[in-house]
């Protein structure tokens, strides 16, 4: 039976031996509980909504997508739940776009036991782990450039509506219900609007929105 003290751990990792051993390592602390795991991104989806953990550890690289893109997901649909990035790479770019999905905290692979213990329960405290350095270098991104004007005006209406929805952080189930379309719909506008502004993932398109914004602050 669960403590109502401890506090609920996810696990997402797709290769077990890691998975079980990060289980083993959490679970032989009195204060922490792991409520459940999953190995694809899939299977994290339908699995974290049904265990509502605290904090859940994901693994930025899986097989069927990123944890990335399972962090932006669950905090849409659960902003409690804390997001802790663990990955083997130091990888700025998967670093930049867990802090635009807004993960917690983000670790290696090779962190100590001890170490990744304690990263959990920081993050369950509602404490960030992300290196300040690593955090300017994004606000910095976030900054940099001006060319956007040009491709944000070969944008249509709808793209552009799409676009800012997108920069809250809505899921595309979310900005079909917000703009009564079909999720294949809205999948097919997002793809269109970031190949006409020269953009890979969504995240990039997020920050794009966040740059404007701050730069029509000023």
């Amino acid at each position: 039976m669960t403590d109502q003290g401890s506090i609920r751990v996810f696990l997402l990792d797709d290769h077990e031996v890691v998975r079980r051993g990060v289980h083993e390592l959490l679970s032989i602390e009195a204060d922490i509980d792991v409520v459940g795991e999953a190995g694809t991104a899939a299977e994290a989806l339908v699995r974290i909504p049904a265990t509502r953990p605290q904090v859940a550890v994901l693994d930025v690289r899986l097989p069927d997508g990123s944890g990335v893109e399972v962090c932006r997901e669950i905090r849409s649909q659960l902003p409690d739940v804390r997001c802790l990035m663990l990955t083997s790479f130091s990888d700025d770019e998967a670093l930049f776009d867990a802090i635009m999905a807004g993960a917690s905290g983000y670790v290696l692979k090779d962190i100590r036991g001890s170490d990744l213990v304690g990263a959990v329960r920081d993050v369950a405290a509602g404490r960030s782990l992300l290196d300040p350095a690593a955090t300017t270098r994004v606000l910095e991104r976030l900054r940099g450039g001006d060319r956007g004007d040009e491709r944000l005006a070969a944008l249509s209406d709808q793209e552009r509506r799409i676009l800012d929805l997108i920069g809250e952080g809505m899921t595309n189930r979310q900005i079909g219900a917000e703009m009564h379309l079909a999720e294949k719909t809205v999948k097919n506008y997002v793809s269109a609007l970031l190949a006409k502004l020269g953009m890979e993932r969504r995240t990039q398109a997020a920050a794009y929105v966040a740059r404007q914004k701050a730069e029509k602050r000023r």
